[in-house]
């Protein structure tokens, strides 16, 4: 399987990415896309180190910047003629203060949803080409609400807020491509929302303040985390399972929950035809991206 991991360089992204890599004789392929070239680096190196696995490849993306999706988008397309897999995994998580990016957004918005959104459309005619059955699987959680007065927070902030309002984005989205293509017949596509159960231990404890991290230290001691190894055996049967098992989960809003895939009930907002019109209209509206906006009328 040949897989595209968004944020590959830390937490649930690398997870996934060092026990594809690691897995079924070294045999997946993994590209992983990160904002720092030195990161990335590191990463392929500790990666191929441990796995002896020399199929890990980088692509640079700052998802901060709409116009490094553009470059990115077209840096796969010459590098790729198909992906087996895509991970929407990567996205900004505490933060002190509100920051916007030089599209004019919220950061939280911007990286936790809208680039990956841009992202998503323009590989899915990659994912198509997968003879093993293309599939995109969420990292999102339950909960949260679009703030469409304010989309962008600039009246009212605040970090987790912004969080949410992302993952709601991506749920919705989800919810849109699997329909579409569960609608045309022969599609071999599926779209799947998966939650963590546990919180995965990552990097993001060390720009957290002092009495966040020393609660988090405590509550790793008694179990509330855990490592990226296990998280990325939790989730690499999605990406290797066959097709007929992947379009089985297709459209679902799932987590691991006694050593097993168990469906998360989704808010009826989710669902909603109007309000995913809605966010699609101004999602377009946001990226200005011609190309991204002629893939996007298939979908209306």
């Amino acid at each position: 399987m040949k897989v595209l991991v968004t944020g590959g360089t830390n937490g649930m992204g690398k997870g996934v990415a060092k026990v594809l890599a690691g897995s079924d004789n070294q045999i997946h392929e993994i590209i992983i896309l990160c904002r720092s070239e030195e990161r990335g680096k590191a990463t392929i190196k500790e990666l191929e180190a441990s796995t002896k696995n020399n199929k890990i490849s980088l692509i640079l993306c700052d998802l901060t910047k709409l116009s490094d999706v553009q470059k990115a988008i077209k840096e796969i397309h010459s590098q790729h003629d198909f992906l087996d897999g895509l991970f929407i995994n990567a996205g900004l998580g505490y933060a002190p203060e509100r920051v916007e990016t030089e599209d004019g957004m919220d950061s939280h918005f911007q990286v936790n949803y809208l680039s990956q959104f841009m992202l998503t459309l323009n590989l899915l005619d990659l994912l198509e080409k997968s003879e093993n059955g293309g599939r995109v699987i969420f990292n999102v959680t339950e909960g949260g609400e679009i703030f469409w007065d304010d989309m962008q927070m600039k009246k009212k902030w605040g970090y987790e807020s912004g969080i949410h309002q992302a993952m709601v984005a991506k749920r919705m989205f989800c919810d849109r491509l699997h329909n579409y293509y569960r609608n045309n017949e022969g599609s071999g596509l599926s779209f799947i929302g998966f939650q963590i159960a546990k919180t995965v231990w990552s990097n993001q404890i060390n720009i957290i303040p002092l009495p966040m991290k020393i609660m988090a230290t405590v509550m790793k001691i008694f179990g509330t985390f855990i490592s990226i190894e296990e998280c990325g055996m939790i989730m690499s049967p999605l990406f290797t399972e066959n097709q007929e098992e992947s379009l089985k989960r297709s459209g679902k809003f799932i987590t691991w929950k006694k050593n097993k895939f168990t469906e998360i009930a989704q808010d009826n907002s989710v669902y909603d035809k109007k309000m995913q019109d809605k966010l699609w209209n101004i999602s377009l509206d946001l990226c200005k991206d011609k190309k991204t906006t002629q893939i996007a009328e298939k979908f209306i």
